[in-house]
């Protein structure tokens, strides 16, 4: 999240894919470093180890693509911002190695091309943009129903690039290792797409989607650095230091966590309720639940009650999930800040420079309310309880520490290092678009019927690879 935005800005233009095989090269030399040390402020990294399973798979579908026979999509899972530098590294050097063992002939350069969030060069810097581009993204502007230049440039590349292309189905993170968000149906549409863009040049090739999942852990449990972290939590928050005596240390530290919720909840309700006129009962009743069921559906009503205050605001319906209601408003507030209909700001007269600054800053101001709601999204009552991990800890714990910093200083949270980490990639099977699409040519309804069951399939399958 950048700082404050106070004047309105150019339109966000559509940046080029350029790939270029040196900036690459550079940044494959560069990738050790990038995943230990900690390169910008919002990339914790501290990554010292990466291990992958099924990259034979991988392997085979490349040698598969290289030869004319398939086109292939990598769907994988995007839980933290270092997914990308774990998925360069796969290709870069694990796919490579392990054809290598298995006498798997890979006659080319094993990389993909990628889609990646157009808002990623606006919190992180025009720079990524550049960077991005010599590496084979292209930007989608998530918010729109369709952002036709993105969609017709991945769906070319797809069909007739030098390279398969790499999609995170989720659509950005949600901070949890062990769950996968609900997937967006575009990467199951662009199979289709495929399919049929093959037909209409009489190709044979087979489309191909493969899952992969990206899970972390620490090293070494950092229950130290988490006591830490909640320590902190709480001293920003306003909340006394509570000695817990009674319980092992998960026991403890979870009671803390359920604490500083309960009271960051609580305030934010209040916050909501009288500065902004939402009508958020002062206790919620559900038949049968316990505390924590509680109070998690006093979150979910107050993340509702949070993007109500920004889609009023804006005049964009809340509909769909919170993820659905947090795209809408990010593009309905960048059509406020990144004026379009402006073409040439620096032309304006200053009375109307003044007002368009103005709109920019406070349309910038009330998307921070989705900000906050973009952290929480995949938060649920048993994360914790149902495996009482110290990675489970500290990713709900960071996510707490991502919302105080955002209320604070606006900027993008610079998280805290807990410790050093390790990746686990899992290559799934793979699922043949071409075999689907046989039984829904020429029928419109059995066609969204096919998209609809592809991405269930899909979300199956990466649950199921991070169980």
């Amino acid at each position: 999240m950048p700082r404050s935005i106070q004047s309105t800005q150019p339109p966000l233009k559509f940046i080029p894919q350029r790939l270029n095989p040196l900036v690459l090269q550079i940044v494959r030399w560069l990738l050790p470093i990038a995943l230990r040390f900690r390169t910008r402020p919002w990339l914790p990294a501290g990554i010292v180890k990466i291990e992958a399973k099924n990259v034979e798979v991988l392997a085979e579908l490349y040698q598969q693509f290289q030869a004319g026979k398939i086109r292939l999509l990598l769907a994988f899972r995007h839980p933290e911002v270092e997914d990308p530098l774990c998925m360069l590294y796969l290709l870069s050097r694990l796919v490579p190695k392990v054809a290598r063992q298995k006498g798997i002939t890979l006659q080319s350069l094993v990389h993909s091309y990628f889609l990646y969030d157009r808002g990623m060069t606006v919190w992180a810097g025009k720079w990524l943009g550049w960077l991005f581009s010599r590496l084979g993204g292209v930007p989608v502007r998530r918010g729109r129903r369709l952002d036709r230049q993105a969609i017709q440039t991945a769906r070319e590349l797809f069909t007739n690039g030098e390279l398969p292309i790499a999609v995170a189905p989720e659509g950005g993170t949600n901070g949890h290792s062990g769950i996968v968000s609900p997937l967006e149906p575009g990467v199951a549409q662009m199979g289709f797409w495929c399919v049929e863009d093959l037909q209409k040049a009489n190709r044979t090739e087979t489309v191909i989607i493969m899952p992969i999942a990206i899970q972390y852990s620490y090293v070494e449990p950092p229950w130290s650095k988490i006591d830490w972290l909640l320590s902190q939590l709480e001293a920003d928050s306003g909340l006394k230091i509570l000695e817990i005596d009674s319980g092992n240390r998960q026991d403890i530290y979870y009671q803390r966590l359920c604490r500083l919720a309960e009271y960051l909840i609580t305030e934010m309700e209040e916050f909501y309720r009288r500065f902004y006129h939402q009508d958020i009962p002062k206790t919620i009743s559900i038949d049968d639940a316990n505390t924590n069921q509680i109070l998690i559906a006093r979150l979910h009503h107050l993340l509702d009650k949070a993007l109500q205050v920004t889609e009023q605001y804006f005049e964009v319906q809340g509909q769909g999930n919170f993820i659905d209601r947090c795209r809408r408003l990010e593009e309905a507030g960048w059509s406020y800040i990144y004026r379009e209909d402006l073409p040439d700001i620096n032309a304006l007269a200053p009375f109307k420079r003044g007002l368009a600054d103005w709109i920019a800053e406070e349309a910038d101001l009330r998307m921070r309310h989705m900000r906050i709601v973009e952290s929480f999204v995949a938060v649920t009552a048993t994360y914790i309880q149902e495996k009482p991990t110290a990675e489970r800890f500290a990713e709900t714990a960071l996510l707490v520490f991502d919302m105080l910093s955002r209320i604070q200083d606006t900027t993008l949270p610079g998280r805290p290092r807990l410790g050093l980490r390790q990746a686990q990639i899992t290559v799934g099977e793979p699922i043949s678009v071409t075999e689907r699409s046989r039984n829904c040519q020429g029928d419109r309804l059995a066609a969204k019927q096919a998209v609809s069951d592809l991405t269930k399939d899909l979300q199956i399958a990466l649950e199921k690879m991070i169980s």
